[in-house]
């Protein structure tokens, strides 16, 4: 909310604008779950990074919205936090897996589909459930609040980018020359996601309900939903390889076949920010990168606090 969460490593910083322009910057560790060799390692490390970031995410929201209330006189407890955390992750389990299914069961209804053991139920799904994706970006983005979040995700790629490709100092304004769109997005992750998940129910969820099915068909198709949950795990840890791989590809034309719909995707979850968003960007880029930069990072005059609210040194 009006601010940019940046890692980098164990170093975790959050810049916000207040709404009397005042910009705040929350530094501290990032918080993980998970041993640091399995967070790391090839393969298993999508999903411990999927679940760290969901975290640490839902923190950084969290704090903005403190100082958002903050400067309005009021402050959040943490039972309005939990409740509304809570709420936001079942809808989007309802929005995004369950109501996908039931719509299918519906096609299948109507001899469209197949049954939940064959091929054709899952792609069905997984087309569904792409579309209700998009549909959802694309409706959300048409919220003020929500078009300057992604205001702000586009001045986040800006800054990365311009420091990226070695612009010293980076300022502002040559921020803004750059484009917003970011070929290691977290969009593209969630693209990555949608396409291995769509595969793998079709040709594992079959698979599983060969070698066991429920009599009852409300038991099976629960199950298969809780199955779907599961998959996750693997989903994810291919999903993270892929978009490393796909960053990293140098030839022209397989790159956009790799990076293009991920790259088109966030057309839609960022646009173009103005000056002072990208003033935020920059102080959350310095504060990430701390004694790490190799350019000088020019930024607005901004209080530093640590994660748990002292503040302790203005710059």
């Amino acid at each position: 909310m009006e601010g940019i969460m940046m890692r980098n490593g164990d170093a975790l910083s959050i810049a916000i604008r207040k709404k009397d322009g005042e910009i705040i910057v929350l530094t501290g560790p990032w918080r993980s779950c998970f041993k640091a060799r399995l967070a790391s390692r090839p393969w298993l490390r999508g999903f411990p990074l999927l679940v760290d970031t969901m975290i640490n995410g839902i923190r950084a929201l969290s704090l903005s919205a403190e100082l958002a209330a903050e400067a309005a006189g009021e402050r959040l407890t943490s039972r309005q936090i939990a409740l509304a955390l809570v709420g936001a992750v079942g809808f989007a389990l309802l929005l995004f897996v369950v109501v996908p299914h039931l719509l299918t069961l519906g096609l299948n209804a109507l001899s469209i589909s197949g049954e939940v053991e064959g091929l054709s139920f899952h792609l069905w799904d997984g087309l569904l459930k792409f579309i209700m994706f998009i549909g959802y970006i694309a409706c959300i983005s048409c919220v003020p609040d929500i078009r300057r979040v992604f205001e702000y995700h586009g001045a986040e790629h800006k800054a990365i980018l311009a420091y990226e490709h070695g612009e010293n100092p980076v300022t502002a304004g040559t921020a803004a020359a750059f484009s917003r769109l970011h070929p290691r997005c977290g969009t593209t992750f969630l693209l990555f996601v949608l396409s291995i998940s769509i595969l793998m129910h079709a040709v594992l969820v079959p698979a599983f309900l060969s070698v066991w099915a429920p009599e009852s068909a409300l038991l099976k198709h629960a199950l298969v939903i809780l199955f779907k949950l599961l998959l996750m795990v693997p989903i994810s840890a291919l999903a993270y390889e892929a978009i490393r791989a796909a960053a990293e590809i140098r030839s022209i034309p397989l790159g956009l076949i790799a990076r293009g719909p991920g790259m088109l995707l966030q057309l839609l979850t960022t646009r173009e920010p103005d000056y002072l968003e990208l003033e935020v960007a920059l102080v959350a880029l310095k504060e990430a990168l701390g004694d790490t930069a190799n350019a000088e990072i020019i930024t607005p005059p901004y209080k530093r606090r640590n994660l748990n609210g002292k503040e302790h040194r203005g710059v």
